[in-house]
């Protein structure tokens, strides 16, 4: 595994994307950050530009009014990225997935790499998912053969 990629899967740098909902995704998510939970301990860093960030964490259902900026910021980040969705509502849409202006879940709009399932999910579950793709980011990294 070359350095690069093994600093990467060491420090990923973690951008939010609220796409609207209730809001408990976003608080849960927040709590996982603090020092309480000592994401940093994984060298996870909440990161404020799309253009430095490893990993988008998504919460809330994709609604037509945030469909091109949820792409076009998916856009601006750098290769290898990653995406996690969090919460019901980034996984399906529910319990707003009837709703007139809900398009469904992130999967219909970006890839997602890995789901955290809940409503809202406990920021344990949250660092858990996140652990999960820091595995699957240094997997993928032996995958290429360097």
């Amino acid at each position: 595994m070359g350095i690069l990629k093994w600093s990467r899967s060491k420090s990923p740098w973690l951008i939010h994307f609220n796409t609207g909902g209730c809001n408990g995704c976003d608080i849960e998510l927040l709590a996982a950050l603090t020092p309480k939970y000592d994401v940093e301990r994984f060298g996870i860093v909440l990161e404020g530009s799309p253009r430095h960030a490893d990993v988008m964490a998504v919460t809330g259902p994709v609604t037509r009014q945030v469909r091109k900026r949820l792409r076009r910021i998916y856009d601006q980040m750098p290769e290898p990225k990653f995406v996690v969705a969090i919460g019901s509502c980034a996984l399906t849409g529910a319990p707003f997935g009837d709703c007139y202006n809900v398009l469904g879940g992130t999967e219909k709009q970006i890839p997602v790499d890995v789901y955290v399932p809940g409503c809202p999910p406990r920021p344990e579950a949250i660092i858990d998912g996140i652990a999960k793709l820091l595995g699957k980011m240094e997997s993928s990294d032996d995958d290429d053969g360097e």
